[in-house]
């Protein structure tokens, strides 16, 4: 019996240390397998790099603003009696918006001008007197007061009057009307807004390092994704005298000319603005670009071998300096030299070593000034 029990453990113990043996053997080839293994090469577009005249332009974010904007409002309190403007209305310097409700100043005026006349006759009399010995110097003098007084009077409810008639600051065009009819306004309630657009400001910053070649006078371009295909060309007029401590930049303003007003106060816009001289650089497609917080980065392709000594075409990352931006286009100052073959798309799922596949059947944007399409 403990022969017969020895006899099957031994058996069993041969058989798993055979088994354990034909495991090992298959992992181990595995292993081996796996560590020889090439990933398929991945399929990239690329250009050659090459020198290129670079324009010293920056693009940055700008706001219009009206050369005139306000809020027109009420000067006295009254009661709306007459709108004279249609809402989104061109109107000239002077025009008419509301009149408010002056029955009441213009029996005052009624009154006063009575008052006038009757001292203005007064007045006369005296005076006639005063040339005949009469009456007293005194009695002149209290006459000739009375009568500027009166008169004071009546400008003063003339003015009153005219005063609630508003008009027209300057020439622009309305906004949405914010009274109605019969409607009572405290003074300074708003009435309407005016704006001045043609023609027109755009307020942008450049870094302070920068704005010492920015000059007045010096010709911009404004674009706005909100019209399309349409550029607005205008110049620099003021550069601000501080520089912003939050953003380090320092405040532009250049005026535009607005004559179809297709360029409103409040909208962002794309400015670009020239500054310094020309230069040579690198100019790549922006899809090449691969941006992190530890540098951008480019893949180089070239030659490689794989560890069996086996050439192959695969692609090095290389860390590179940008200068600015146009279009679909980037500007490279150091990190890719003239000649190198660049990767333009595809970057993202790369790595160093890796193989790839060139195939330039279609390429990524690469115009400095591209025009969008119709949607």
């Amino acid at each position: 019996m403990v022969k017969r029990m020895v006899l099957v453990l031994s058996v069993t113990a041969v058989l798993l240390t055979a088994l354990g043996f034909v495991k090992y053997r298959q992992v181990e080839t595995a292993v081996h397998a796996s560590s020889s293994f090439q990933p398929p090469p991945e399929a990239v577009t690329s250009i050659v790099a090459k020198r290129e005249l670079w324009p010293a332009t920056m693009s940055i974010i700008g706001t219009m603003e009206a050369v005139q904007g306000v809020t027109v409002s009420a000067d006295l309190p009254g009661t709306v009696a007459r709108i004279a403007f249609d809402s989104g209305q061109t109107v000239q310097k002077g025009d008419v918006i509301v009149e408010l409700d002056t029955r009441q100043e213009r029996a005052q005026l009624a009154a006063l001008e009575a008052q006038r006349d009757l001292a203005k006759i007064n007045y006369g009399r005296v005076e006639q007197l005063v040339k005949e010995g009469v009456i007293s110097k005194q009695d002149y003098d209290q006459a000739t007061a009375q009568q500027r007084q009166t008169e004071a009077n009546v400008a003063e409810i003339k003015a009153t009057i005219e005063r609630k008639t508003i008009r027209a600051p300057f020439t622009g065009v309305l906004g949405i009307r914010k009274v109605n009819l019969g409607q009572y306004l405290a003074a300074g309630n708003p009435i309407v807004p005016l704006q001045a657009l043609n023609p027109i400001y755009v307020d942008f910053g450049v870094p302070q390092q920068a704005a010492n070649q920015v000059r007045v006078g010096r010709t911009l371009h404004v674009t706005s994704e909100d019209i399309a295909g349409q550029t607005f060309s205008g110049r620099v007029n003021a550069l601000d005298s501080i520089v912003d401590e939050t953003t380090r930049n320092v405040q532009v303003q250049a005026t535009l000319p607005n004559s179809q007003g297709k360029l409103k106060p409040g909208m962002f816009v794309q400015v670009e603005v020239g500054y310094g001289t020309n230069k040579e650089a690198i100019t790549l497609p922006a899809s090449a670009i691969s941006y992190a917080p530890y540098g951008d980065s480019v893949f180089i392709i070239s030659e490689m071998k794989d560890p069996k000594g086996q050439t192959y075409k695969g692609v090095r990352q290389q860390f590179v300096k940008i200068d600015g931006s146009r279009g679909d286009q980037v500007a490279v100052v150091s990190g890719v030299n003239p000649g190198d073959e660049v990767v333009t798309s595809g970057v993202f799922k790369l790595r160093n070593g890796a193989a790839v596949n060139v195939n330039n059947k279609v390429q990524p944007g690469d115009n400095p000034a591209p025009k969008p399409q119709d949607s």
